[in-house]
């Protein structure tokens, strides 16, 4: 797909960016966690080395540049559209995936009854609905959006340059969402379904480029899995 042009005012050129390289880390380390022994890969620090590696290279980017909020698309003034589309895109999303989980994954012989297990579900439903939930969608969406997809296109243009605006937004789209639906807690914790986020990423990413807006996706990633939890629990749980 053909990437928007950036709003001068708004979204800084690519000249101005520093150490968009540093997305390049977690993709190394999640790759990196594939060829581990399985004593390893069962650890739960482990799994979690991506993710930490992800945020401190986020931390260390936001130290190297300025106008930070419009690098991340959380500009003020998007927030009343980002309500909007998110809403829809998260009850969309939410309503299809929820039946893929309980009709169509079942059908195929798959089991989903491990969910009652999982670290999520004993969690209080009071604090995983909103609370929890919403925090998740807010360090997701910063982290493989704001910062790893947005990055990811940084370094892509200072490598190519503009004339590869098309193919670049696609592969930076795919390797954001696939780096998403192959975390290693991700795939440990959620087993056969961890595939549900590779499309989930796509088109998160696919809205973030189309609007550099993050609220979008946070509300969006925040409501589809509000639906999918309150939906999945009370079918597991009774």
């Amino acid at each position: 797909m053909a990437e928007p042009e950036p709003n001068a005012s708004q979204r800084p050129t690519q000249t101005e960016e520093r150490g968009a390289g540093l997305a390049l880390l977690p993709i190394a380390a999640t790759l990196n966690f594939y060829i581990l022994p399985e004593s390893l890969q069962a650890q739960t620090l482990i799994q979690f080395i991506p993710q930490i590696l992800s945020y401190l290279a986020l931390a260390l980017w936001a130290q190297h540049n300025t106008t930070l909020i419009p690098r991340l698309g959380l500009q003020p003034d998007g927030l009343g559209a980002g309500l909007r589309v998110g809403l829809i895109t998260g009850l969309l999303l939410g309503g299809f995936n929820t039946f893929i989980i309980l009709e169509t994954v079942p059908r195929l012989g798959e089991d989903i009854t491990f969910l009652k297990d999982t670290p999520h579900a004993q969690i209080p439903l009071l604090i995983m609905i909103p609370w929890f939930i919403s925090a998740i969608a807010v360090c997701v969406e910063l982290n493989f959006r704001g910062f790893l997809l947005g990055r990811l296109l940084a370094l892509g243009r200072t490598i190519f340059g503009t004339r590869a605006r098309s193919w670049l937004s696609g592969g930076a789209i795919g390797v954001s969402a696939f780096v998403f639906a192959f975390d290693p807690f991700m795939v440990h914790t959620f087993r056969h379904l961890h595939w549900i986020a590779l499309w989930d990423g796509v088109i998160w990413g696919l809205l973030w480029v189309r609007t550099r807006n993050l609220y979008l996706t946070i509300i969006a990633h925040a409501v589809e899995v509000i639906i999918m939890y309150s939906v999945i629990r009370t079918v597991l749980f009774g």
